[in-house]
This record gives structure tokens, sequence and C-alpha cells, in this order.
């Protein structure tokens, strides 16, 4: 019954077509704003751990907590150039309904296609816009395309050192009210870690844990 029903209902013009893909654009891009207001909440909750760490000296799970929080707001940076990119492509569709309105028919854009190929890879948006090529392709906005996802696999393996290089900022910048003895803390952290010996500094350093766990379980969310 539902295929007679699709068979019967009326084929969209272009223009309610790509008006149709604009509205979903936007959606997306509500959606990763939600995300990313989230995110953000919890690195505060990071934060105010980081700065309690260094201030006891325990440099060990100031900068565990920190190399999350580090690797936080890169995803949060990615999310933003995603959402940047589904506004590039709701821009291209508004210059092709002018087109449209000209020649009759949907027309090809390689800067669309472009873009829409850049967000298959993007974990968090990834289904929505391999929909997204299959109906613009089909369309005739896009031509047919093979996904290359060997970029994040190329990106991580010089991530380390960069990390290691935010993290120290991280820690400079959060712990800034013990900048004094901050840096002598990180020098001996990188040639030792020392452990807590009293009962009340290791059920501060499991709560630590606790928190940088709870941070990573909540970042597999989106």
């Amino acid at each position: 019954m539902e295929a007679v029903k699709s068979l019967l209902k009326p084929k969209p013009t272009p223009q309610q077509q790509l008006r149709e893909w604009q509205r979903r654009l936007r959606n997306e891009g509500r959606n990763i704003e939600r995300q990313i207001r989230d995110v953000q909440k919890e690195e505060k909750k990071v934060e105010k751990a980081i700065r309690d760490a260094a201030k006891r000296g325990d440099m060990g799970s100031a900068k565990a907590l920190a190399k999350e929080l580090v690797q936080s707001r890169k995803a949060v940076n990615r999310l933003y150039e995603n959402k940047a990119q589904l506004n590039s492509i709701s821009m291209h569709l508004g210059e092709i309904v002018a087109t449209t309105r000209t020649v009759g028919h949907l027309s090809k854009s390689t800067e669309v296609m472009k873009l829409v190929n850049n967000l298959m890879k993007a974990p968090e948006i990834a289904v929505t816009m391999q929909e997204f090529s299959k109906e613009m392709t089909k369309a005739g906005v896009m031509e047919e395309m093979v996904n290359d996802a060997m970029d994040s696999a190329l990106d991580d393996e010089g991530m380390e050192e960069e990390i290691e290089e935010e993290v120290d900022k991280v820690l400079s910048a959060i712990a800034g009210e013990t900048a004094s003895q901050l840096p002598d803390a990180v020098r001996k952290q990188k040639e030792k870690v020392t452990q807590p010996s009293t009962s009340e500094s290791a059920q501060v350093i499991q709560d630590d844990h606790a928190c940088l766990a709870h941070f990573a379980i909540f970042k597999k969310t989106f």
C-alpha cells in the first residue's frame, strides 16, 4: 500500500526538491549546534578537574584529563567545520534554484559534490550525507562518486606530538593560578609520575579517573 501511495504521490518540482534539501540541511546544522553545546558543558567539568589536580601537584591525572580536553576541542572544531560546510551546500543549492528557474531542470554542481563528499567522512553526519548523495545523484545535481575514507588514518600518525604540545598549553592556561609551581611540576612529571601517599589523595585521583572515564564515554555518543 505504501508503495502504491509513493507512486501516486506527485513528483516534487526541482525548486521544491531543493528547498526540502535546504530544510534538512538546516536541521542537521541545529543538531550539530546541540552537540557542540553538550560537549562544551562537559569540558567545563574537565577543566575544573584539571585545575584541582594541578593545584595538588598530581600532574599524572592533570595530563590525562588535559589530553582528553585537547582531543575534545579538536572534535568541536571539526563540528564547526562540518556546520560551515552544510551552510555552503545550502548556499550553492540556492544558486541552483535560481538557475533552475531559467533552464527548467537541476544542474550539476562540482562544489556541492565536493562538500558532500567531505561530509560523508564525518562520523556525526555520514549516514545523512550518504542519503543526500544518493538523492542528489538521482536528481542530477551530482555525479556518482566513491568515498575515500583514508584521511583519518593518515591524520592520526602525526597527532601525538601535536597533542602533547597542546596539553602543556592547556595545563598552563587552566592552572594559571599555580603558574609559579606548574613548570617544575610539568618537568618532574615527564621524568617521573609521583604516586599519592594518603587515602585522601587516592580518593581525589579516583574521582579524576571517574571524570575522565565519563568524559570519554560522553564523547563517543556523538
